[in-house]
């Protein structure tokens, strides 16, 4: 073959191979798949919060460290993807098996000791901002294979060119003779908060002045919430029991509704119809939470929990504990449904129903 014509099928063959074009004959348009576009968007300010609760135990399932932590990852995927504000880790086990357990050290590793400590340990450190773990999440254990972990990616994770009018930070040691606080947000300079002493190695969340200044004011962790309407991430709390779940609730009043789950419970579909969850008439609810057991179900955790016997609530009736008992995959083919398989289900299948809360007034 001739050397010219040679190139000549070269150059055929490299145009062929360039980005794929969607022509119209008015517009032609080029397709961009080298980022995501799904960026979150703020509606308004939101009130209501979504909480899970499933038992540490999840993860004593798992046989290896890597095992362990791929569950977690896979856990915290769906707390972020669904935007989940809470995260409850409750404690199935007997009292004999919790009182075994020896105190965890700061340095302790407890993937096999304490389940509820390294899965605790893991969403809270996927949670925080990358340019945060460095300084609030020192070497440990527990933490060892960090890298393989998936990213969350969530709206206050903020790349270094993004402006957002909140951003996450931590205290920085403060120079001698200056008042107030320097706050790392991930920037080339640190923030202050003139009119607070914040101790050094605290996480804050600011209130960013603008994209051309320096000084921003500390708030809660909820006001891009509350003010805004910014998922911005979720809560870890740790409980010994099911029943302090409800019991040791950080709002005000308690949570409004509550979802527990089981292959016994009646399908979403029927329990959202029968008691008008979804529509214009719903009655509204601020604060939702969903409960899933562990391989044994929850109707083991309430066995195990003294201050539900007290209560006459046992395996056998667990069902009494909550609002509405579903369940989120009728006539599932498998014998079993994973824990970590049942959350992305149930937060797929109310959807529509935490959605809805946004939109009444």
């Amino acid at each position: 073959m001739p050397k010219d014509h040679k190139r000549k099928r070269e150059s055929s063959d490299q145009k062929s191979r360039k980005s794929p074009k969607v022509d119209t004959e008015e517009n032609p348009v080029d397709i961009d798949t080298s980022k995501p576009t799904a960026v979150f968007k703020p509606t308004g300010p939101r009130s209501h919060t979504l909480s899970i609760a499933l038992p540490g135990s999840v993860i004593a399932n798992a046989k290896s460290h890597d095992q362990k932590t791929y569950l977690a990852g896979q856990i915290g995927r769906a707390l972020a993807v669904f935007c989940v504000d809470e995260i409850v880790i409750f404690d199935d086990e007997d009292a004999a098996a919790q009182k075994s357990r020896r105190v965890v050290g700061d340095n302790d590793y407890t993937a096999f000791s304490h389940p509820n400590h390294f899965l605790a340990h893991i969403l809270s450190f996927l949670e925080t901002p990358p340019h945060l773990r460095k300084t609030l999440f020192p070497m440990h254990p527990n933490l060892r294979t960090a890298g393989t972990l998936p990213s969350l990616d969530m709206p206050h994770h903020l790349r270094a060119n993004e402006f957002c009018e909140y951003r996450e930070g931590v205290t920085l040691a403060p120079s001698a003779g200056t008042q107030g606080s320097l706050v790392d947000v991930g920037l080339a300079e640190p923030w202050s908060v003139e009119d607070q002493d914040i101790p050094p190695g605290t996480r804050v969340t600011l209130r960013l002045d603008s994209s051309d200044s320096t000084a921003a004011s500390a708030v809660s962790p909820s006001t891009p919430r509350e003010e805004s309407g910014y998922y911005w991430g979720y809560t870890v709390r740790s409980c010994d029991s099911l029943s302090n779940v409800f019991t040791e609730c950080p709002f005000d009043g308690g949570y409004d509704i509550s979802f527990g789950t089981s292959e016994r419970g009646t399908s979403l579909e029927d329990t959202m119809g029968q008691f008008g969850l979804v529509g214009p008439d719903a009655p509204n609810f601020e604060h939702v939470l969903v409960v899933f057991g562990g391989v044994a179900g929850l109707e083991t955790a309430a066995r195990n929990d003294s201050a539900l016997q007290q209560m006459r609530i046992n395996g056998n009736n667990v069902s009494e504990l909550f609002d509405h008992w579903i369940n989120v995959l009728p006539g599932q083919g498998s014998r079993t449904i994973r824990t970590e398989e049942a959350v992305w289900l149930g937060l797929m299948g109310l959807k529509p129903f935490v959605n809805s809360l946004g939109n009444k007034v």
